[in-house]
C-alpha cells in the first residue's frame, strides 16, 4: 500500500514476471528434444523406447454403467516406464484408425510439454517425441495437446 493515497498498476502474469526477472535460461538445453527425434536418438545415450497406443473403451462403474474412458495400450492406468537417468526417452503414440477421438500426450518428467513436438496425434497416425531422463523421481504421464 502507497502512503499517498494513488494506486499503481502492477502486472502480474506469470510472462511478464518472468520478462521483469530477465527471462529464463535453460540449465540443461541437452534435456530438451527440438523437433524430429534424430539428433537425440544419435547421441550415444541409451534410448528407451515406450511405444503407446490410444485407446477408447467403455469401463464399469461401480453402479454396474459404463463410461467411456480414453486409455493408453488398454491399460488405467497405463504402462510403467522405467528407465535410468541419462538415458534417451523416445515417446510414440499411435491412434488405431477406428479409434473415435485423437490423443496426445504429455509426460512430467521430460520436463516441457509435448504440444510443440507431438501434439494431437490424429487418427490412424503415429507421434513422437524425446527427452533424455536428467531428472530422478517419479512422473506421471496423461493424455495431452488434443486440439479439435
Amino acid at each position: 500500500p502507497l502512503n499517498s493515497g494513488t494506486t499503481m498498476e502492477v502486472e502480474t502474469s506469470p510472462l511478464a514476471q518472468v520478462a521483469a526477472m530477465g527471462g529464463l535460461e535453460l540449465v540443461m538445453p541437452e534435456a530438451y528434444a527440438s523437433g524430429p527425434c534424430g539428433d537425440l536418438l544419435n547421441s550415444g545415450r541409451p534410448v528407451v523406447n515406450f511405444d503407446l497406443t490410444g485407446e477408447s473403451v467403455d469401463l464399469p462403474t461401480m453402479t454396474g454403467s459404463t463410461y467411456s474412458a480414453m486409455t493408453f495400450s488398454g491399460q488405467v492406468p497405463g504402462p510403467t516406464l522405467r528407465v535410468t537417468q541419462g538415458d534417451v526417452v523416445h515417446m510414440t503414440l499411435t491412434i488405431p484408425g477406428d479409434e473415435v477421438t485423437q490423443h496426445g500426450n504429455d509426460m512430467h518428467a521430460s520436463q516441457m510439454s509435448s504440444k510443440p513436438y507431438m501434439g494431437a496425434v490424429k487418427i490412424d497416425e503415429t507421434g513422437e517425441y524425446c527427452f533424455v531422463a536428467e531428472v530422478p523421481g517419479v512422473f506421471k504421464y496423461h493424455c495431452s495437446g488434443v486440439d479439435l
